[in-house]
């Protein structure tokens, strides 16, 4: 008896982190939650110091990344900040 390699697909869905990296981005944009939620170490810790720079002020990035995670689907969001890893807006 022989057996058949069907292609069955293995690969598990994606989770959206798309509300809760919005509503980090909204509430604790300024100290970069959001984007180490993401996986992005890097963009959290330039987030960290440009707020600290500006004494705050760029806390209006994380504010407006929030708003426009929560604006996009979930597909689109997975495409663009999961899977491509866009690091910025």
């Amino acid at each position: 008896m022989e057996t058949k390699n069907q292609n069955i697909n293995t690969s598990f869905p994606v989770k959206s982190k798309r509300v809760v990296a919005g509503v980090l981005g909204i509430l604790l944009g300024q100290i970069g939650v959001h984007k180490f939620v993401l996986g992005y170490t890097k963009e959290g810790l330039i987030q960290i110091g440009i707020s600290i720079i500006t004494c705050g002020i760029a806390g209006l990035i994380g504010f407006i990344e929030g708003i426009i995670y929560l604006t996009k689907s979930d597909q689109e969001f997975i495409n663009e900040y999961q899977l491509n890893k866009k690091g910025w807006f």
